[in-house]
């Protein structure tokens, strides 16, 4: 029904305080940000939203290393669950990471479940996925390459569900549901989400 990918690459002469809050030693620091993201909000009720991010940031002082980190992840928010849907989305998503680190999903993963969760309303966004900022372990191509890794497991992850859902039959009552669930979508973006808080500081297109 809707769906977007977007590239962005972002500089600016002053971290913004979204960007330096949780890295105070940074701020005042030139910067250059770049990243795709990716939200696909299907017609069918049973298929599930899904929505991907990969992003490299770098913060720069002059007389000194810039300093490097990678964030990104997927999560997937159905409107009714699959037992066997949510299964194979957090195998792949594990799948991806498992070379990289025995212990990153299972970081990743409980970060992914912290973060998209609405704390005013006491419930998660979705069934989680994957979800990660601020890493460098390992050095830039061990980082880099764990971060394509996730971009590139996001069909395998993402469109065998939506092949099994987007012919289910669905009515008036479902589409309601789906919108209903939508706001809550909404809710977290507006209230919560760094990416929009970090668009917004920085003087992003709006």
């Amino acid at each position: 029904e809707r769906g977007g990918v977007n590239f962005s690459h972002v500089l600016g002469s002053q971290l913004p305080p979204s960007a330096s809050a949780h890295r105070p030693e940074l701020a005042g620091r030139r910067w250059e940000a770049m990243g795709v993201s990716l939200v696909l909000h299907p017609r069918n009720p049973y298929a599930p939203t899904v929505h991907m991010n990969v992003r490299c940031f770098v913060a720069m002082k002059e007389g000194e290393a810039p300093v490097w980190w990678f964030g990104g992840g997927m999560d997937l928010t159905p409107y009714y669950g699959f037992e066997d849907d949510a299964q194979h989305f957090h195998a792949t998503c594990k799948s991806a990471l498992d070379p990289f680190g025995a212990d990153l999903h299972s970081r990743f993963k409980d970060w992914c479940d912290r973060y998209f969760f609405l704390k005013h309303r006491n419930e998660p966004r979705g069934i989680g996925g994957v979800f990660f900022d601020d890493f460098a372990e390992g050095g830039f191509e061990h980082a880099f390459g764990m971060t394509k890794s996730v971009g590139d497991a996001f069909l395998a992850a993402y469109l065998p569900i939506l092949e099994r859902r987007k012919q289910h039959e669905y009515g008036e009552r479902e589409r309601d549901f789906q919108a209903y669930r939508r706001g809550r979508y909404v809710e977290f973006n507006l209230v919560y989400d760094r990416g929009t808080l970090f668009g917004l500081q920085s003087g992003g297109r709006t």
